[in-house]
């Protein structure tokens, strides 16, 4: 089943909406919450992965775009800036699925894996470089 990761952004007047009951009952979506903020009267987000197993994903964020809903997708959203990166590998240990890692034991050098990252933002207090960065 083909998944896709992807950002919601929603108006304050869609909070309240059963979106991601209508994703799943309508379109036959496997919907995965990643990581959601939603505060009444203000613009919510979330970060889903999406599973496709009827073949209808892209018509499901055509439903979306249609209501009014921002669809972006996550990689767009989660950047990590190597160039910032002393190798520290103080991301490591708090990464819940192993987006950041440890490449290579010998040199320590840590790499970035954007597929598997959830964007939970777990690694962003660790880092004193401000080596990845997730905009919402």
């Amino acid at each position: 089943m083909p998944k896709k990761k992807v950002v919601l952004n929603f108006p304050p007047h869609l909070i309240d909406q059963p979106i991601t009951y209508r994703l799943i009952m309508d379109y036959g979506l496997v919907v995965n919450i990643l990581r959601a903020r939603i505060t009444p009267q203000e613009w919510g987000s979330m970060v889903l992965e999406l599973g496709d197993g009827n073949g209808r994903l892209d018509e499901a964020l055509a439903f979306l775009t249609e209501l009014g809903v921002g669809v972006e997708p996550l990689s767009k959203e989660v950047r990590w800036h190597e160039e910032r990166c002393i190798h520290c590998t103080a991301c490591t240990g708090p990464c819940p699925t192993q987006a950041l890692a440890v490449a290579d034991p010998h040199t320590m050098t840590v790499s970035f894996d954007e597929e598997r990252c959830i964007a939970c933002e777990l690694c962003l207090p660790v880092c004193p470089y401000q080596a990845v960065e997730i905009l919402f």
